[in-house]
Order: C-alpha cells, then sequence, then structure tokens
C-alpha cells in the first residue's frame, strides 16, 4: 500500500519540487528596487557640489563650459544622466569620469537629495 501511494505522490513532488527551483530562480534574477535616500548623499555629494553648487559657475573645459544647476532636478532625470555618463552615451570627460566611479545605490541616493532641493 505503500508503494502505490508513493508512485502516485511521486509526480506531485516531482511538480512541487520544479516549481521551488524555478520560483527560487526566478527570486534571484528579479532586481532589487533600489530607493534613494537623500540623507545617505550627504556624503556622497562632495564630487557634484564643486560644480553644481555654485550658481551661474561656468568650469574651463571645454570652453568656458555653463554647468547645470540639478538642485530640484526631477530624480528619474538625474538617474538616467548619470547612467547615460556611465555607459558613455553622455561624453562630457569629468561627468563620465564621476558617474562611473557610483554604485546604482549612488545614483539613487544623489538623485532623491538633488531633486529633494529647491
Amino acid at each position: 500500500m505503500k508503494l502505490s501511494i508513493t508512485k502516485r505522490a511521486l509526480p506531485a513532488l516531482a511538480a512541487l519540487a520544479a516549481c521551488a527551483v524555478v520560483g527560487s530562480a526566478v527570486a534571484q534574477s528579479a532586481p532589487a528596487t533600489i530607493t534613494g535616500n537623500a540623507d545617505a548623499a550627504r556624503d556622497k555629494n562632495s564630487m557634484c557640489i564643486g560644480c553644481h553648487g555654485i550658481q551661474g559657475y561656468k568650469s574651463s573645459f571645454p570652453e568656458v563650459y555653463h554647468v547645470p544647476m540639478i538642485a530640484g532636478q526631477n530624480a528619474k532625470y538625474i538617474e538616467a544622466a548619470l547612467k547615460e555618463y556611465a555607459s558613455g552615451a553622455r561624453t562630457h570627460p569629468s561627468m563620465v569620469g564621476i558617474a562611473k566611479s557610483l554604485s546604482e545605490q549612488d545614483i539613487a541616493d544623489l538623485a532623491a537629495y538633488y531633486s529633494s532641493l529647491k
């Protein structure tokens, strides 16, 4: 009697095991949602504030480049811009170097911080 119950239960157990493996793989491959923390960015914005924190500032590269103010800018825009610099889609050398040094969490934190400013 035990053998026949085992034979009937085997396909169900195999299906459950397959679901568990697939579910685990999906959970591991799903990207984690990164939430920006404006407070955490206060310790990360030193490389930004030198150019972006000065009203009307113009840098010498390339030939008196006007630096945009990012305070109050939309967080998604800031994130997208930093990711484009990191990927090479945008090509300002200083920004490329800075963006490549940032983690995904750093980008989200900086975007949250600058978007919260007015």
